[in-house]
């Protein structure tokens, strides 16, 4: 048996968002590898073998799904949202750098998904119609003063922002410091999107003025996107429409 490594993007949470490609990447595979909450989104069945870890140890599960390979399996790495946007691809990667030199020829792909980003941009409107950035706000694996300096660098080149991990319970005054940032550079009411569980049941979508905005708006289920100066609101009956125009106003 010929072995192969997928790593895959399960989208944001609704099973209409897993993209065919990826269906059929688990419907072959003999084992599926990742973290805890995102391996339990797939479905048992004889054959296949889930392994679920803990979140901080993304380079040991990376190890072991491509040993797995080595060994003749077909192997799944799962992520939520797209693999390569702040999850599983770049760990592989850096696994396989670090790695035996056999694990550089074996069969791996990446299967993108549907990015929270993008499904929470989509519930609003087209806010990201125009040049935006992703900031990942878990200091985690960065230190803070590198966020803050892109965070400043991104309000100076006018960018709507979509915030990753903007807040958890063990760093609580990260998105807090995140905000009294934004209103200081920022210095505009602009809107401010928080799109939690995206897709999902428990769906909850807010816009709010970034003077408005408080630190308890957000959870680590929550995607933040932050208007540019151009962004705009359209009011309506219930949710606002939500858009950032193409074209720049000189």
């Amino acid at each position: 048996m010929s072995g192969w490594l997928k790593i895959a993007g399960l989208g944001p949470g609704a099973e209409a968002q897993v993209t065919p490609e990826v269906r059929e990447a688990l419907d072959a595979a003999t084992d599926v590898v990742g973290y805890i909450p995102y391996v339990a989104r797939v479905a048992e069945r004889p054959g296949l073998t889930l392994h679920a870890s803990d979140n901080r140890v993304e380079i040991d599960r990376s190890r072991h799904a491509l040993q797995m390979a080595a060994e003749g399996r077909r192997v799944v790495v799962v992520s939520s949202g797209d693999p390569g946007v702040f999850a599983m691809a770049a760990a592989v990667f850096e696994a396989v750098e670090a790695g035996p030199d056999a694990w550089r020829d074996l069969d791996i792909a990446v299967l993108p998904g549907i990015t929270a980003m993008l499904a929470a941009a989509a519930r609003a409107g087209a806010p990201l119609g125009h040049d935006f950035c992703a900031i990942n706000l878990s200091d985690n694996l960065k230190p803070w003063a590198l966020i803050e300096k892109r965070l400043r660098l991104a309000v100076e080149a006018d960018f709507a922002m979509a915030f990753y991990n903007p807040r958890s319970k063990a760093r609580p005054e990260g998105f807090a410091r995140t905000l009294d940032l934004l209103k200081t550079a920022c210095g505009d009411a602009r809107p401010v999107i928080f799109a939690r569980a995206v897709s999902t049941p428990e769906e909850e979508l807010r816009v709010v003025p970034l003077p408005d905005c408080t630190p308890e708006m957000a959870d680590m289920r929550t995607m933040v996107l932050v208007g540019s100066s151009q962004t705009r609101v359209i009011a309506r009956d219930g949710a606002p429409i939500v858009y950032t125009p193409r074209s720049v106003a000189s």
